[in-house]
């Protein structure tokens, strides 16, 4: 890598940065304007989405702010397209040719930080967090791609399992929650948050009556049929059935300590019940509208689709999980004679370790990174290590240069989601960028950009203006 490092190649910007015209302006307007059309549609799309989540009628105000975000965020990822190639071919000026780190990395270092100053405050660590989670992928594809290490089986389940142990110490020990993640935690149930047990604990637990106080109301139909008294009576005993088995798990024994009402056992039942069916639900919803089109040609798939086996993956990994944390917790709560915020760190390993059955590397390592950022904040308040002003920034300008690095010299490491990404909103410059001069620094570009090329649908074969 040193040697690489070192290796200078005497190489036109025609030749590396833009073969589809002489112009180095031409290009960062080409670039620019591409992507300014691509980032309007993007961030209107998105900006209307989550308006339209919060469900209410817009006012004048609100409408203006949603206009404001959406023309601040395309002007941010316009200028850092148009900026890229402006400061290759500057670097290239300045220097006499290329090296390494200025075939992309620097260029895309310093677009970043000029482009992320335009962008929302508010908006700086939800990008910081995206591109870093595609970033450490990437770069641990690097590593492996070296030999440096070797991949863990269901490393991603290990990590995703750490996070949450973390994470959910924060959401039972602080009273200060303001940041998003804490509300995707709060499914586990309202009694493991610190609020809940300092309003309950020390109240005397009495358990809610079960008497059903419409038991003696209402009267029997004196016509009714005999066909409709049996199917009545049937239904009766059923409900009867039912409600004496919930009755009988709910007043189970319970520790004093425990914040819940009713018993444990009714407890870690109803949380794994209650997800597993959301699971369930989400993952009926989401697979029958991607095969809307065959279900319509042919509807014997429905049967298929509802038994297929990966659709009950999410459900599991969710009602394991909420059922795991709340029995791990109760059991610590009885063996120990008592309530701690301390109780959520094994709980949330072993409820975090459900996620091998519907693992993702995208999901454990955006945890990840939420996680590490409210483990630094905690450090921060309590004077242990100190705030570092712009590291937010810093950290997105050196992910998104990885990322662009790695696009330019060794595309197949790249997530192919990310490569897709890039494609559009470049109109697919970032394929048609010349690889042979990048190919005298010994990692095969050129070879490897052909099978990403096949692999994921994309192109670099388009006939640009300018």
């Amino acid at each position: 890598m040193p040697s690489r490092l070192s290796k200078f190649i005497d190489s036109s910007c025609k030749d590396f940065t833009h073969p589809w015209t002489d112009s180095c302006t031409s290009a960062a307007a080409g670039l620019g304007l591409h992507t300014l059309q691509e980032s309007l549609r993007l961030y209107t799309t998105v900006y209307l989405v989550t308006f339209l989540m919060k469900g209410k009628i817009p006012s004048k105000k609100d409408v203006g702010r949603t206009m404001a975000g959406i023309l601040q965020s395309t002007a941010f990822l316009s200028w850092s397209s148009f900026s890229y190639p402006m400061f290759i071919c500057n670097l290239r000026r300045l220097l006499g040719g290329f090296h390494l780190l200025t075939v992309s990395f620097l260029p895309s270092f310093l677009s970043s930080l000029t482009a992320i100053l335009i962008e929302r405050p508010s908006r700086r660590t939800l990008l910081c967090l995206y591109v870093s989670n595609i970033a450490s992928e990437t770069l641990f594809r690097m590593g492996q791609s070296r030999g440096y290490y070797t991949s863990i089986p269901k490393g991603e389940t290990y990590i995703f399992a750490v996070s949450m142990a973390l994470l959910l110490y924060f959401l039972r020990s602080k009273t200060d929650k303001q940041d998003a993640i804490y509300k995707i935690l709060r499914v586990i149930g309202k009694h493991e948050e610190i609020e809940y047990f300092k309003e309950n604990c020390f109240q005397p637990n009495t358990l809610p009556s079960s008497t059903n106080e419409h038991d003696n109301k209402g009267s029997k139909k004196k016509h009714a049929t005999s066909t409709e008294r049996c199917e009545d009576n049937i239904l009766m005993k059923s409900l009867g059935t039912y409600k004496r088995i919930i009755e009988a798990i709910k007043n189970q024994g319970k520790h004093v300590s425990c914040p819940h009402p009713y018993s444990c056992a009714h407890y870690i039942l109803t949380g794994a019940m209650k997800l597993f069916s959301y699971g369930v639900g989400v993952q009926l919803v989401l697979n029958l509208v991607l095969r809307i089109k065959q279900l319509l040609r042919k509807p014997q798939l429905m049967k298929s689709i509802i038994f297929k086996k990966n659709t009950y993956n999410l459900a599991v990994f969710l009602g394991g999980f909420a059922g795991l944390y709340r029995l791990v917790s109760c059991s610590l709560r009885q063996f120990l004679q008592k309530d701690s915020s301390y109780y959520a760190i094994p709980a949330g390993f072993i409820a975090g370790l459900t996620f091998m059955s519907y693992s993702n590397n995208t999901v454990a390592l955006y945890f990840m990174w939420k996680a590490l950022q409210l483990l630094w904040n905690d450090l921060v308040e309590k004077e242990i290590v100190p705030e570092v002003k712009g590291f937010v920034i810093f950290l997105y300008c050196v992910s998104t240069a990885l990322l662009f690095h790695v696009a330019i010299v060794e595309p197949q490491l790249l997530r192919p989601s990310y490569w897709k990404f890039l494609c559009n909103v470049s109109g697919d410059r970032i394929a048609a960028m010349s690889r042979i001069p990048i190919d005298k620094f010994g990692f095969e570009t050129r070879k490897h950009l052909a099978e990403v090329l096949k692999k994921t649908n994309t192109t670099d074969k388009r006939i640009y203006s300018f």
